[in-house]
């Protein structure tokens, strides 16, 4: 069987290896190149995109792949839609390992949001000081609202912010302990987080964090995903290779 991951994920290392343990799947892991150094897998890792949906689709024919597998970012909307349409072209079968949202619990004071743009405006005229954890893409959507104090945690430098006057760069990448998350936010005399509803559990911590501390926070929803089949977990997407080698 011949797989293509395209990731990118905590989710998507995991099912590397699970993959990388079966020797009767030949499986690459394709990764958009975001990260400047992205983490090492154990399977053959391929950096760059394809060349929208025409190069994926082209790819999925010359490698002959059986099964193509969407276990990107959940806000990697314009990849898994290209994904979607590429699988459909060329009847590559195809499933998305989705993380599950976050969801409120009682003493979550959240504030959704759309997109970033909505997220810069939420955080109100008066000056705060805000963990911003969106990454470093859209950085520039706060530029509306350059009268706060922005603590800014990235995997990878974002270069010069001209437009954040007022901001603090810490470069980190998850998964982040609650203990700390917690201590970083009393630290630095937080008032406000800003994050991503990516889900997951890597970086789920700073969320219970803010409901410990009182904190609100301003949650950017994810994008709707394209109409194929999705599943949550390692073993849930194996079964869906190994029903597709039965079909």
């Amino acid at each position: 069987m011949r797989v293509l991951v395209l990731g990118g994920t905590t989710e998507a290392s995991r099912l590397a290896k699970a993959l990388s343990a079966r020797s009767d799947i030949a499986a690459t892991l394709s990764l958009a190149g975001r990260t400047e150094a992205p983490a090492a897998q154990p399977i053959p890792t391929r950096i760059g995109g394809f060349g929208g949906v025409e190069g994926l689709a082209r790819y999925l024919r010359d490698e002959a792949i059986d099964v193509l597998v969407d276990a990107t970012h959940p806000f990697a909307a314009q990849i898994s839609k290209n994904a979607a349409e590429a699988a459909r072209a060329t009847g590559t079968p195809i499933v998305a390992f989705v993380r599950p949202p976050w969801t409120r619990e009682a003493g979550d004071h959240w504030v959704d949001a759309p997109d970033l743009t909505a997220a810069a405006h939420a955080l109100g005229e008066v000056p705060r000081r805000v963990l911003l954890t969106t990454g470093r893409l859209g950085l520039a959507a706060f530029e509306a609202a350059p009268q706060h104090h922005y603590l800014i945690r990235t995997i990878d430098h974002p270069g010069d912010l001209p437009g954040l006057p007022d901001h603090t760069l810490l470069l980190d990448r998850g998964p982040f302990d609650l203990a700390a998350e917690r201590d970083l936010m009393v630290r630095e005399r937080i008032d406000v987080v800003v994050t991503k509803n990516s889900g997951g559990s890597a970086t789920r911590p700073k969320m219970v964090a803010a409901r410990e501390l009182g904190l609100p926070v301003v949650v950017v929803q994810p994008p709707l995903r394209p109409d194929v089949a999705q599943v949550h977990d390692v073993e849930a997407v194996m079964g869906f290779i190994e029903a597709v080698r039965g079909a």
